[in-house]
């Protein structure tokens, strides 16, 4: 008997087309009992994840950007404790059809939809499933990075002006972030204190990085990184920013793209790696952000490690877990 399955589109993803649609749902019917939903609001693909779970769904497929990604996670791991057993629960496929697809190209998957389709095909035939680790943010999972601060408040003007009818680019995403480092970020007053599980709190915090994998996040074909040890098979890894200088800013952001093996270094920086877990408290509600995802504002967030939290449909071995 065919496995059952959910296939699940976001139709506002920047490349997703009624096409790519069809063509996967055909593909995909020649291995799976194949269902078909459409998202038409945000946090839809969350209901429908979390219900497909409860279903018995064997496999759930999310067609759609990062953020469409991190809803369908959310969904699947939302009736289970801090510390689920990926077997539990059904096996993510992914299809991108976002700007950046960090998740998907972090796990070795095609970024052209229609080759995805041809891969992920493959890898049911095969069986080839792997279990990764995953990042949490007080009820929040996250699968490649959450960040507290200037990051947040970026994706969240992106947000809006994607809203008002701008393409998501990388161009836009670039004007943004100059414009709103340069004019509307509090550039003096830190907000953040980073308390890391065992170690001494870190004061005078302006950004808060939390990375689950690197990269961090892609400039077009360039990666960008902020912590190149963070791995899907280890602990969270944190970069925090206590200085937001122009010189210093502009020091960081160039060696976040030109310094792959050892990431950004300078003295305002603070860098820890493999932590289970850590809290962050603010002197005034923050902005954060998960996976790209704007999720509003909070004067405290905790993160969180959990190990082998969800079964992905990919490479035997993605680069991440090489």
């Amino acid at each position: 008997m065919a496995r059952r399955s959910l296939v699940i589109v976001n139709p506002g993803a920047t490349t997703t087309t009624e096409r790519t649609r069809d063509v996967l749902t055909a593909a995909l019917s020649r291995e799976l009992d194949v269902r078909v939903a459409i998202t038409d609001r945000r946090g839809h693909a969350t209901e429908m994840a979390r219900k497909a779970a409860a279903d018995g769904v064997e496999v759930v497929v999310a067609l759609g950007g990062d953020g469409t990604v991190n809803e369908v996670v959310n969904g699947l791991l939302a009736d289970t404790s801090g510390a689920p057993r990926a077997g539990d629960i059904p096996a993510l496929g992914i299809v991108p059809g976002g700007s950046t697809n960090v998740l998907a190209r972090t796990l070795g998957i095609p970024r052209d939809p229609i080759e995805a389709t041809g891969a992920l095909l493959e890898w049911l035939r095969r069986d080839q499933t792997h279990a990764i680790g995953l990042g949490r943010v007080d009820e929040r999972w996250f699968t490649f990075s959450a960040g507290l601060g200037v990051d947040a408040e970026v994706v969240a003007e992106v947000e809006r002006r994607r809203e008002a009818g701008a393409t998501s680019t990388h161009a836009l995403w670039v004007r943004t972030a100059v414009r709103h480092v340069l004019t509307r970020t509090d550039r003096k007053t830190p907000a953040l204190t980073v308390h890391p599980e065992g170690g001494e709190p870190v004061e005078g915090v302006f950004l808060l990085i939390v990375s689950n994998t690197t990269p961090w996040t892609y400039l077009g074909e360039r990666q960008v990184i902020t912590s190149p040890d963070a791995g899907f098979d280890t602990g969270l890894d944190v970069l925090a920013v206590r200085s937001l200088a122009i010189v210093k800013t502009v020091r960081t952001a160039v060696s976040m793209l030109r310094r792959a093996d050892t990431g950004p270094v300078g003295s305002h920086l603070i860098r820890l790696d493999d932590v289970a877990s850590l809290r962050a408290t603010s002197r005034r509600e923050i902005s954060l952000q998960v996976d790209g995802d704007f999720v509003g504002v909070v004067s405290h967030a905790t993160f969180m490690a959990v190990p082998d939290a969800l079964r992905v449909i990919g490479p035997a071995r993605s680069p991440q877990l090489a």
